[in-house]
């Protein structure tokens, strides 16, 4: 103990040399130049303090009002330049993409065994190859081949809302389970807790270590030497658990379409795609291709299981606290198509308010409102600045500026359309998708997803405040409060009545849940 208690002693003594070393090296790169302005540093923890676990998207939202919309902090030595402005972002991810399209090093990703995602990744062969299939397969061309299953999925879900309303978190989380493991690897899905369903723990797990706060071994990569009872190993535990599901989360589904190739009864999906171009190979290059196809897959499981969850969950708040939105849309959708079907992706063109609201969905409860960190790969100068290679940018600063977005807390789908009534885009929002070469390759099959799931629901079903046991409607403020607390946001918990909106609307969602 004695001696664990020295080695603890040695570390904090060089962390401050650490921090020292670093400062000294950080003022000869800048070459005289200033960092962006920032909130003053403490000795050796610097910034540290200052950005919380939770919701750290507001706090540097509130730095950025003081300092500017490209501010400076350091935490533990470590450089962080955060872009806090459309212009910023823009200039620096997109017109120079390819200088920070790299992603800074995390050694908790190796600790647990998660090295491998690739939105994660650092630049390299494994990323550039890996981004390269992701855009083919999920280009927009091939997000137009996913609509029939994005409908047919979707008028399921439509039946399981009509039997158990109550269970709608439930039903939206297996919706999209349903949507990413066929695409994925053609498997149908038909329960959440399917013994072939990657685990959404991972996820959980991954989200908790890659905040800008947690853990300290991130900042400090020599602590993960430490002995295990130092308090800062409290991660030990879930980094193991992590390691064994994603050994799990990479092999059982690409099993499953392996031996489905083998009978031949496969589903066309994007595993069986990269695989039958992966048998074109031989020998050792055959064997890497396959295990970059496992990462890969299991990559594009962990981002699309959960983002899109969380859209569809606001959609649902969004209705309960804006009753007149839900009135309008229902209102062109009765005008535009009979009530004898329901809508498809086909109607988009017909729909401008629909298209409005899947818009103003993505933008009202982003749903990665932090971004995850850039790195450049040299060091480089914007507006008299040395920005250093970390970077930060914070989406929902821009996506909520009240100039750009006037009331921008409310719900308001009017801000996509002209005053003509026709649907108006936005390239601003595709911040919510990310920006630069970084930007989510899945970002065309989610704006089907949004745009069919909001139409159906609104064609056939009411959705409004709940009531207690008593009968009393549960008023929206009641529930209203912002919970985000992980990489993702999500909206808070809440209650809501989900109704067929006449005798016609229930028979519609029968049968075209069993069609």
């Amino acid at each position: 103990m004695q001696l664990s208690l020295i080695t603890a002693i040695d570390s904090l003594a060089l962390t401050a040399l650490l921090y020292l070393l670093l400062a000294f090296r950080g003022h000869r790169r800048r070459r005289g130049r200033p960092y962006p302005p920032g909130p003053p540093p403490w000795p050796v923890i610097g910034n540290f303090l200052d950005v919380p676990k939770l919701s750290p998207w507001l706090a540097y939202a509130n730095m950025s009002k003081k300092y500017g919309d490209v501010l400076y902090i350091n935490v533990l030595g470590q450089v962080v330049v955060v872009l806090c402005s459309p212009t910023a972002i823009k200039d620096l991810l997109e017109r120079r993409g390819e200088l920070y399209a790299d992603r800074t090093p995390l050694p908790i990703l190796e600790i647990m065994g998660m090295d491998w995602a690739i939105f994660l990744a650092r630049m390299g062969k494994y990323w550039r190859e890996g981004r390269k299939l992701l855009d083919r397969g999920l280009r927009p061309g091939a997000a137009a081949l996913h609509r029939r299953l994005i409908e047919e999925k979707t008028r399921v879900f439509l039946g399981q809302l009509l039997a158990t309303p109550n269970a709608f978190r439930e039903h939206i989380n297996l919706l999209q389970g349903k949507l990413v493991m066929r695409l994925t690897y053609g498997y149908d899905l038909k329960e959440n807790d399917d013994i072939l369903v990657p685990p959404k723990r991972i996820g959980d797990i991954l989200k908790q270590f890659i905040l800008p706060a947690t853990p300290l071994v991130n900042h400090l990569p020599f602590l993960r030497h430490l002995p295990s009872w130092v308090p800062w190993f409290k991660y030990e535990p879930l980094a193991s658990e992590c390691r064994g599901l994603a050994r799990r989360m990479k092999n059982e589904p690409m099993d499953f379409v392996r031996n489905s190739m083998r009978k031949g009864t496969a589903v066309p999906s994007l595993a069986t795609e990269y695989l039958q171009e992966a048998d074109l190979l031989s020998g050792l290059e055959n064997q890497q291709r396959i295990q970059g196809i496992k990462d890969l897959l299991g990559s594009l499981f962990i981002a699309g299981s959960d983002t899109t969850v969380s859209s569809m969950s606001s959609l649902f708040l969004a209705l309960v606290l804006y009753p007149e939105v839900q009135k309008r849309a229902q209102a062109e959708l009765d005008s535009v198509i009979s009530r004898d079907r329901l809508p498809t992706y086909d109607d988009k063109s017909r729909l401008p308010y629909i298209e409005a609201m899947s818009r103003e969905l993505l933008r009202w409860h982003m749903v990665t409102p932090l971004g995850v960190r850039h790195a450049p790969t040299d060091d480089n100068f914007y507006k008299g600045y040395f920005i250093p290679k970390v970077l930060r940018r914070i989406d929902r600063a821009v996506l909520h500026d009240p100039e750009l977005y006037p009331d921008p807390e409310a719900f308001k789908p009017d801000r996509f359309l002209d005053k003509d009534g026709t649907f108006r885009d936005d390239p601003m929002i595709s911040l919510a998708f990310g920006a630069g070469r970084r930007i989510c390759p899945g970002r065309h099959f989610v704006d089907t997803i949004l745009f069919v799931v909001t139409a159906s629901v609104l064609s056939v079903f009411n959705v409004t405040t709940a009531n207690d046991e008593n009968g009393k409607e549960i008023p929206p403020g009641a529930f209203v409060a912002d919970l985000m607390n992980s990489l993702e946001s999500y909206p808070p918990k809440f209650e809501c009545s989900i109704t067929p909106r006449d005798r016609l609307a229930e028979d519609l969602i029968r049968a075209g849940a069993l069609a």
